[in-house]
């Protein structure tokens, strides 16, 4: 029996060396493991707030879009609003220009534009046209003005003068209506700025 025994005792060791060699390798992959899923879960914790921050961003960008879509379009939408008022403004104002009365004030004026015709064609020799309802009232101021004359040819304005030299080579128009085309973009840009625009 003592070298059954003795076979005993050396399968023994051999069954408790390699039990121990396999525990030591089961230990080592276990730790192993565990530092792989601890690596893995830091990993995929930074992964997942990037995802987050990357959301975050483009959510702020989108907004950002968004918001400034509407904001133009509120601001064309106020544009819009405020040309059309502007716009009932000069239909309201030809409208009582139209059936002004052509009294003292209104003489001063078509007086001031002959002046200012001269001036600016650069010669007293003029040919002056005007409307209808205007014909009497530059007719009886041209006494003050030697070298203008009349045209027997109308136009159609809302009053005012247009004026060219007698050779025909200058010409300025001094129109109501002229003036007030010259005038409106200044007029639109000083209502818009009233409105912050």
């Amino acid at each position: 029996m003592g070298a059954d025994s003795a076979l005993e005792r050396t399968v023994e060791t051999i069954l408790k060396n390699t039990e121990q060699q396999l525990i030591t390798s089961l230990n080592d992959a276990l730790k192993s493991s565990q530092s792989t899923i601890a690596n893995s879960q830091t990993s995929l914790e930074q992964e997942y707030d990037k995802i987050i921050a990357e959301g975050k961003k483009e959510a702020e960008k989108l907004e950002k879009q968004i918001i400034g879509n509407a904001d133009l379009d509120s601001r064309n939408k106020q544009l819009l609003l405020v040309e059309e008022s502007i716009e009932k403004v000069f239909e309201k104002a030809i409208s009582k220009l139209q059936n002004a009365d052509r009294g003292a004030d209104y003489s001063k004026l078509i007086s001031t534009l002959l002046q200012e015709s001269i001036d600016v064609i650069g010669t007293p020799e003029i040919i002056v046209q005007t409307n209808s309802k205007d014909a009497s009232v530059v007719q009886s101021l041209l006494s003050k003005f030697p070298g203008a004359t009349l045209s027997s040819d109308q136009i159609d304005c809302l009053g005012g003068i247009r004026v060219q030299s007698k050779d025909g080579t200058m010409k300025f128009d001094n129109t109501i209506d002229a003036r007030l085309e010259r005038l409106k973009p200044l007029i639109r840009k000083d209502i818009a700025s009233k409105f912050g625009r």
